[in-house]
């Protein structure tokens, strides 16, 4: 138990803080969801490496 109640400016600073806190974590999630999404397409995602890869040649498989 406190000594001293909270001030009522130190309360509505922790909700502020709360939901700025639950948005930020919101926006990580949803940047996370959708890079997970973008490299579980199915295909290799290969860059452009300035090396030849038998996947990228026509006629190779």
């Amino acid at each position: 138990m406190a000594i001293t109640k909270d001030h009522e400016l130190h309360v509505r600073r922790r909700k502020r803080n709360l939901w700025v806190g639950l948005m930020l974590v919101s926006f990580v999630a949803l940047v996370f969801g959708i890079t997970v999404a973008k490299m579980s397409d199915g295909e290799m995602m290969e860059a452009f490496d300035h090396s030849l890869r038998p996947s990228l040649v026509e006629g190779s498989e």
